[in-house]
């Protein structure tokens, strides 16, 4: 199958070379990638988990919460004895990682920036904790739902796009970032922004909204209400039609939540017209 795992080189994004550990006892701080481990079968071995872990809803209380993806309760971890601790260079503070590797923790580091890292990711997970089979599922879902995004951008004119993740300041994604690769797939451009870091602030001046065709507000991590459109609309009539709401998990989360998240943009850039 395209998605086949077997016989390949465990290596994660820093280059680190893993070897296969299906007894490991696992702690994620990253809520997407704690997802995949569940969507993976892997509940029984996944003993810990930020508190913004919040899906599989139910199954994730299984594991036990150590604290934010950025500040960890070390004394709660060392007490679940986790062999493993998964992480993502954006979201975990490096310090943490080496603090995390220092204690003698095997550190699992990722790093998607394409769409199509996600296959890496389920190869990497499923040879990496014996889950082999599931991962190929998960490679073969993916390949269904990346095609048809695709083929929505095919069928349509590019969108110039804004997506805003946070206000006082407004800040924005980069191109070089997930998010702005998985909104390029379906045909939504983001606005470059050379020199200004990868979630750059923004002023919504009438030359920057003028540029663009769409404005995005995004779920998280600000959690953009329908008020905030309203008052971006009060704000900027002649730029009202531009504003709409975005699941942010449906376009920011890798994993296996990139599967129904093609999905829903590809819906979203249907609905565009």
């Amino acid at each position: 199958m395209s998605g086949s795992v077997a016989n390949i080189r465990l290596i994660d994004s820093v280059g680190a070379v893993h070897r296969a550990a299906p007894g490991a006892r696992i702690v994620s701080l990253v809520p997407s990638l704690t997802e995949l481990l569940f969507d993976l079968n892997l509940d029984a071995q996944i003993v810990g988990r930020t508190a913004y872990c919040v899906h599989p809803a139910g199954r994730v209380r299984s594991a036990r919460s150590v604290g934010g993806t950025k500040t960890v309760d070390m004394d709660k971890l060392r007490q679940l004895a986790p062999t493993h601790v998964v992480v993502n260079i954006d979201e975990t503070p490096r310090a943490l990682a080496d603090e995390l590797a220092a204690a003698g923790f095997v550190v699992v580091v990722t790093h998607p920036i394409e769409v199509r890292d996600n296959l890496g990711l389920f190869r990497l997970f499923g040879g990496l904790f014996g889950r082999e089979r599931e991962a190929t599922a998960l490679c073969d879902q993916f390949e269904v739902s990346f095609r048809d995004a695709t083929r929505v951008a095919a069928e349509r004119q590019p969108r110039r796009v804004l997506y805003l993740i946070w206000k006082d300041p407004w800040m924005t994604v980069a191109r070089d970032t997930y998010i702005s690769r998985a909104l390029a797939l379906v045909g939504l451009l983001t606005m470059p922004f050379p020199s200004s870091g990868r979630y750059p602030a923004v002023d919504l001046s009438d030359d920057l909204l003028a540029a663009v065709d769409h404005v995005l507000f995004s779920s998280e991590p600000f959690p953009f209400k329908e008020r905030h459109v309203a008052a971006f609309k009060d704000r900027h009539p002649e730029h009202a039609s531009k504003a709409l709401p975005i699941d942010a998990q449906m376009v920011s989360w890798y994993g296996s939540r990139a599967i129904p998240g093609l999905a829903y943009l590809a819906q979203f850039r249907r609905a565009l017209g």
